[in-house]
């Protein structure tokens, strides 16, 4: 079991907000203060909505991961990287999957900003069942192969990546304490999978060496979502 991670400073729920539109997201965060949790845009928000909501959250004192998995060719994921960072996120993601020389160009192109966005591979998705990797021709195990792409991450200066809890402590062991871990797929104990296969409690995902918790559903389809934030701070404040 890992140590808690006491560089990591504000909130450590990020709330996936996985909404169709602008106006449902903005409803739904007037409910929330800025100082419990952060934000996720998605794709399905952000090709909604545009840039437009990155900034109306921003304004309104969130700080906000923009979940996009860049993957393209290095030049074009440098400039769109750049692009991002303008917005003023306070983290982005891209696909670990196009290899060494566009996460490099991924890292210059928001390495020059004022105040330059925490940049994060995605691994292996946490929709991901063993099956699914067989599937897409990877022959090793989730583990194996999420090690393989966070190594890959960390040489080209990323600061983290995007895991499972299941493979956190095996990540946290080996790249230390400063490799921020993002985990998708939290449930507190009792409540539904959804389309998640790889899955983990709020708590437990900290106690495996997670930085930072993204949930969605169990927070933006409760019947009060602000209650059920602070039921989870709770379940995670002593750690």
């Amino acid at each position: 079991m890992s140590e808690p991670r006491s560089d990591v400073t504000g909130p450590r729920i990020i709330v996936a907000l996985d909404f169709a539109d602008a106006q449902q997201a903005l409803t739904f965060v007037a409910g929330l203060p800025p100082a419990l949790c952060r934000l996720k845009v998605g794709m399905e928000l952000y090709t909604a909505a545009g840039p437009s909501i990155v900034k109306a959250l921003v304004d309104r004192g969130f700080e906000v991961f923009l979940d996009l998995k860049f993957h393209d060719i290095p030049q074009t994921v440098a400039r769109t990287c750049a692009a991002a960072a303008r917005l003023g996120v306070w983290m982005l993601n891209v696909h670990t999957l196009g290899g060494m020389d566009m996460l490099r160009a991924a890292h210059d192109g928001v390495a020059g900003m004022p105040r330059p966005p925490l940049l994060i591979g995605v691994t292996v998705l946490t929709s991901h069942a063993p099956a699914d990797l067989v599937q897409i021709g990877l022959s090793a195990d989730a583990q194996g192969q999420v090690e393989r792409l966070a190594a890959l991450a960390q040489a080209a200066g990323l600061d983290g990546v995007v895991c499972s809890a299941l493979e956190a402590s095996g990540l946290r062991a080996k790249f230390g304490s400063a490799f921020r871990l993002v985990t998708p797929g939290i449930r507190s104990a009792g409540t539904a999978q959804d389309d998640q296969q790889r899955v983990s409690t709020p708590l437990a995902a900290l106690q495996q060496g997670s930085n930072y918790l993204v949930i969605g559903r169990p927070i933006t389809q409760a019947t009060n979502p602000l209650a059920m934030l602070q039921q989870i701070l709770g379940e995670i404040a002593h750690y």
